[in-house]
């Protein structure tokens, strides 16, 4: 529209430049759309577009509008492109989640001319392969960096750190966060964020330690991953630790640390410190509201999901495709067929999300767990994007559960035909063959798994006790308490009897004598854990027990009956969800 324009046709009011250039970075910073609009067409009428700064900061406003294309018609207008007129355009499409758009805008500025990446553009193109997960990509922005003079800069190095640490490649991300000649807060969080999302949550923990040490003014970000680190690991007491040192700092108020502490107290069977964490950050960002969402449906509080989605749509937050997860997720636990079809709708057609495998496994795993197994099926033959391992181990699932041995070996045959698949997997089909009594073909799908060099899965279950986690596995004795913990739940066995338990040998999944059965279920993991529990905490303290694997269906009968003999509380968090048992009843109400 411009080209054909002479610059000395213009008469620029130099004196109205700083006053429109502050506008302009006030637009920005408020993200006042029209008012910004409005300064646009009075620079394109006065000229003003013809100063570079003006035409830099145009940029910048459109970016941080979230309207990347207006960013881009605007360095299109831009006569004069300078290296900061490069770098604001780059950094836009990385900051409005287009990487390769950013990625090939790198690629015009290298060709264009004598430009070179600085230490403005390294750390947009790192961030950009970070979200597409490419650390290959970012292997080359490293050599870029050094071979432009950047790798000892702060930002570059700290931003190498960030995307090598998103990546996974958490070796290479230390690496250079070692050779860094200086590093701030940030660099230190990217490091342990690293170390967090590939679960080293030991090296996350001394890296955040020895930024204490060295005396370093950690930010929330710091804070919110060591949160997650305790989250991850069930370590409750060292996070509430955590959240003081938070307190102490002024962080308890961020967004990110408050997502982060209801994850750890929802992670840690603690729903009420979730819900005080939420209602107690005054700012609720999305990650927040979908952290709290995801933490009722866990825990069985389907309504208490569906009236937070109301509300957050109040608020005028954007649910996103997590956000729905969520929600599929609440519905599939509570077996609202129905409902959990409605929202799976309105993802799809009022917000135009486009449904991810994730979605379809949900979906899938409400429909089978409903005994709805030819509609779960029909779901996945219409999907419009190939069906992964998820979704058909969730109809798998759901045949396992209804007894459908035929259909499971078909979903079986279609995940093998994906190529290598999990372990897990393998498991699932001999339960399915066991469950009915077929115990040979059992024996093959687990020969299957010997001959593929895979291994299953041991059931584990820990408890934490005074920042100590304790872990037991069916049957062992190597604790130092073993001796009292057996005594307890032979004693605490004979109890349950004469309240009425009987147990159910059917869970046990292998062709052994009937004493053997009974001598197999009674000792699983999550006995040996609550029988810790109730030897250690006082009566008050609800025992709250973590455990790798699925609650068997006579474990989770043999709780309800222990909640009753032992007038405790008991919490257990599988592999999946949270049960809540007290009283002789469970807060899934025995539909999981």
């Amino acid at each position: 529209m411009l080209d054909n324009v002479s610059p000395a046709s213009f008469l620029v009011p130099c004196h109205n430049y700083h006053l429109i250039n502050d506008l302009l970075l006030s637009s920005a910073r408020s993200k006042s759309t029209p008012k910004g609009l409005q300064l646009h067409g009075y620079i394109v009428k006065s000229g003003l577009f013809l100063i570079p700064l003006i035409a830099n900061n145009l940029i910048n406003f459109y970016s941080k509008s979230h309207l990347p294309l207006d960013s881009l018609r605007a360095f299109e207008e831009t006569h004069q492109k300078s290296a900061t007129t490069w770098s604001s355009i780059i950094s836009c499409f990385a900051q409005n989640e287009l990487p390769w758009k950013s990625l090939d805008f790198l690629r015009q500025m290298m060709a264009a001319g004598s430009l070179r990446p600085d230490d403005r553009v390294l750390p947009s193109v790192a961030k950009s392969c970070a979200i597409l997960g490419r650390s290959d990509i970012g292997g080359s922005i490293h050599c870029l960096s050094m071979k432009s003079g950047y790798e000892s800069d702060v930002f570059v190095g700290t931003s190498l750190v960030d995307m090598y640490g998103k990546c996974g490649e958490v070796v290479c991300a230390r690496k250079v966060f070692d050779e860094m000649p200086q590093r701030n807060v940030v660099t230190w969080s990217a490091m342990i964020y690293g170390y967090s999302q590939m679960g080293e949550n030991e090296e996350a923990l001394l890296m955040f330690k020895e930024a204490l040490f060295d005396n370093l003014e950690v930010n929330d970000h710091s804070f919110s991953s060591v949160i997650s680190v305790c989250a991850n690991s069930t370590l409750l007491e060292l996070g509430r630790q955590v959240q003081g040192l938070c307190i102490k700092s002024s962080f308890d108020s961020s967004s990110f640390v408050g997502s982060s502490l209801v994850s750890l107290y929802s992670k840690c069977g603690v729903l009420e410190g979730a819900y005080q964490a939420f209602h107690e950050t005054p700012v609720k960002n999305l990650g927040i509201w979908n952290a709290m969402l995801k933490a009722c449906a866990q825990h069985s509080h389907v309504q208490e999901v569906v009236e937070l989605f109301k509300k957050m749509k109040r608020s005028g937050m954007k649910p996103n495709f997590i956000t729905f997860l969520n929600v599929l997720n609440a519905c599939s636990h509570a077996g609202l067929v129905d409902e959990g079809k409605h929202y799976f709708d309105l993802m799809k057609e009022e917000y135009r999300i486009d449904p991810t495998d994730k979605h379809y496994a949900s979906l899938v795993d409400m429909l089978a767990r409903a005994g709805k197994l030819q509609e779960a099926l029909e779901v996945i033959t219409n999907m419009p994007i190939d069906p992964t391992e998820s979704v058909w181990g969730a109809l798998l699932t759901g045949c396992t559960l209804h007894k459908n041995t035929e259909l499971a070996a078909f979903a079986a045959d279609k995940v093998f035909e994906l190529g290598p698949v999990s372990s897990g997997m393998h498991i699932s089909l001999s339960n399915a063959y066991a469950a009915d009594g077929r115990f040979e073909d059992a024996a093959k799908a687990r020969k299957l798994l010997r001959d593929r060099g895979e291994k299953k899965e041991t059931g584990l279950s820990w408890v934490e006790e005074r920042n100590r986690v304790h872990t037991f596995a069916a049957g062992e004795r190597r604790h130092e308490r073993s001796k009292e913990i057996y005594e307890k739940l032979a004693e605490l066995g004979e109890e349950m009897e004469k309240a009425g338990y009987v147990t159910d040998t059917s869970f046990v999944l292998r062709e052994v004598d009937g004493d053997e059965k009974n001598q197999t279920i009674r000792y699983h993991s999550e006995r040996l854990a609550i029988a810790f529990g109730l030897i250690t905490f006082p009566a008050d303290r609800p025992i709250r027990v973590i455990k790798n694997l699925r609650v068997c269906g006579d474990c989770h009968n043999a709780i309800k009956f222990m909640s009753v003999c032992t007038g405790r509380v008991i919490i257990v968090r599988d592999n999946n969800r949270f049960h809540r048992f007290e009283g002789g009843k469970c807060s899934c109400n025995d539909y999981w």
